[in-house]
């Protein structure tokens, strides 16, 4: 007998969760060396007052084996609300087995429900397999348009401005 993927959205409890998988994408990213995010900041922003994003997770049986951490945007062109989807990790042991497909789909259901204009997110250019993963679903590469990032210093250097 097979196991079928069981899709739940997060719950505070699930916070110490949520930064395991958080670390292990960043892990496969090359990108632990970035990771500030703690149990307290993930309880307060995710599940506080004002949560900053959804959080769905992916179990195979009892076992969590990843998630996916999205949020809404806004597209004037198309006056309507959309989702960018920040994260979506499949531990490595269970990657080929339509988890990621099971994710992203859901995360498309959730898009569908709340009426947006589209769904979009982002990958290192040096990650192939997930590249062809999404292309495989019909995503298409916006190469056309450079991402811009201001954080840390610089962000408070702007704040600052008048």
């Amino acid at each position: 007998m097979s196991l079928a993927v069981k899709i739940v959205s997060a719950t505070q409890r699930d916070v110490p969760l949520i930064l395991e998988l958080i670390r292990g994408l960043a892990d496969y990213e090359k990108l632990s060396h970035q990771v500030t995010a703690t149990e307290e900041k993930l309880r307060a922003t995710l599940f506080g007052p004002r949560p900053g994003a959804d959080v769905l997770l992916a179990y195979m049986d009892t076992e969590c084996v990843g998630f996916a951490l999205f949020f809404p945007n806004y597209s004037t062109f198309l006056a309507k609300p959309g989702i960018f989807l920040e994260d979506l990790y499949v531990k490595p042991v269970w990657r080929g087995k339509g988890i990621g497909r099971a994710l992203l789909s859901r995360v498309a259901q959730t898009a569908r429900e709340r009426d947006c204009g589209r769904l979009e997110w982002e990958v290192l250019d040096w990650n192939e397999p997930s590249i062809g993963f999404y292309k495989s679903l019909g995503a298409v590469p916006m190469d056309e348009w450079t991402k811009y990032r201001v954080t840390g210093e610089a962000l408070e250097k702007l704040a600052a401005m008048e």
